[in-house]
């Protein structure tokens, strides 16, 4: 396709393997923790330990990826440590040793973003970064339907053999680093001497960072506080009344939609501004969280799962692609990194808060909460975020 070169072909078939492994586990991670003996108490300190872990790191290693002047590095070496972490989680069942092998993945994840994003924004322009970023999500989400549909399909011939599928999500994974070693970096050089990156440098880049990144962020953090994770959506659907296999299906169904429409979606926002599409994103946001708490039957609930694909393909690369439209070339890892991490750190509050209010106050106080914010934020961003030419708009 038209503006989709070498490279970004390569990080999106990277991408797309490395989550067909991550999702194809993800449906069943609780179960699997619960049946070595994890309490949920247990498996909610994990999850928010390694979240926090990649949250941070993402901001590290953007920086450093900025200073050393290279991409392609970081991309390997994270793409590598999630691979291996899914065969130790079958391998090691002691819960200091998941511990390890959760943080491999995360980490991971964290050494590899802030680089990855920046080459996809070095193989665009300005009035590209919509198409280029959301062929990327498509590629990506696109394992996320391939990873749950295998192990669905897995666990209906072979219930109950978790750490076989871990030992499967392996093989997807070899093959993102293998076609890691495809990537080259671009001749460029720092502008400066290279100087040691403290762990809390890229915090720094918020006060030298240009006046409308910080209010995008200022934004897209606001919104991170009030999404919490999909886990939610989940659980709320079974509540209604969905079976385990009804759920992880909507699950599908959902990154299925995503898959589709990210592509399209980024294009659009291209031409007509990615702030309008991102608002879009919102809107739909806010549809689903009020639909969800009044939803009674499972149409309804498919009907709010396919408006949620489509606000994750309105926001999760078009955000990314403004990101980088409004950071210096120079910086556009750190930019990445810096938000991403803030990011995680927010996620990582908002299911807390979310498991807290569900308990407290009921499952229909969290979507009704997060509905009202999505909509005051959107608001937000209609008025005081400027939409001027390609680079903010």
């Amino acid at each position: 396709m038209k503006n989709i070169t070498r490279t970004v072909w390569i990080l999106s078939l990277i991408s797309l393997f490395t989550d067909a492994a991550s999702e194809m586990l993800y449906p069943i991670m609780p179960i699997y923790l619960k049946s070595i003996g994890f309490s949920i108490l247990l498996i909610g300190v994990l999850e928010g330990f390694v979240e926090a872990t990649a949250g941070l790191s993402k901001g590290y290693f953007g920086k450093l990826s900025d200073s050393s002047g290279k991409r392609v590095p970081f991309v390997r070496i994270g793409y590598a440590l999630s691979a291996i972490s899914k065969p130790l989680l079958a391998i090691f069942v002691y819960p200091l040793w998941v511990f390890m092998a959760r943080t491999i993945d995360r980490l991971g994840k964290g050494i590899r973003t802030g680089a990855r994003d920046a080459i996809l924004s070095d193989e665009a322009t300005p009035a590209t970064k919509g198409k280029i970023f959301g062929f990327h999500r498509s590629m990506d989400t696109l394992g996320a339907v391939i990873g749950p549909a295998i192990a669905l399909l897995y666990l209906y011939y072979h219930p109950g053999e978790y750490k076989v599928l871990f030992l499967l999500a392996f093989l997807p994974g070899l093959l993102a680093v293998v076609a890691s070693f495809y990537l080259k970096d671009k001749d460029s050089k720092p502008a400066e001497v290279i100087k040691a990156v403290s762990f809390f440098s890229f915090l720094g880049y918020w006060k030298s960072s240009p006046a409308t990144y910080r209010q995008l962020v200022v934004g897209l953090l606001a919104f991170a506080l009030f999404n919490s994770s999909d886990v939610f959506l989940l659980l709320k659907a079974k509540q209604i009344g969905l079976d385990d296999t009804a759920v992880i299906g909507v699950y599908i169904f959902y990154n299925f939609v995503y898959a589709l429409f990210a592509l399209p979606l980024g294009i659009l926002a291209d031409k007509i501004g990615l702030k309008r599409i991102f608002a879009f994103g919102l809107c739909l946001f806010s549809i689903v969280y009020f639909g969800m708490s009044f939803s009674t039957n499972i149409y309804a609930v498919a009907g709010m799962f396919f408006l949620y694909g489509l606000y994750a393909a309105a926001t999760e690369g078009v955000s990314k692609a403004w990101i980088s439209n409004i950071s210096d070339k120079k910086d556009t890892a750190t930019a990445i990194g810096t938000y991403t991490g803030f990011q995680s750190i927010c996620a990582m509050l908002s299911s807390s808060m979310a498991g807290f209010i569900w308990f407290k106050y009921g499952s229909n106080a969290i979507f009704l909460i997060s509905g009202f914010a999505a909509v005051l934020i959107m608001l937000y961003f209609m008025v005081f975020i400027k939409a001027v030419g390609p680079k903010s708009a």
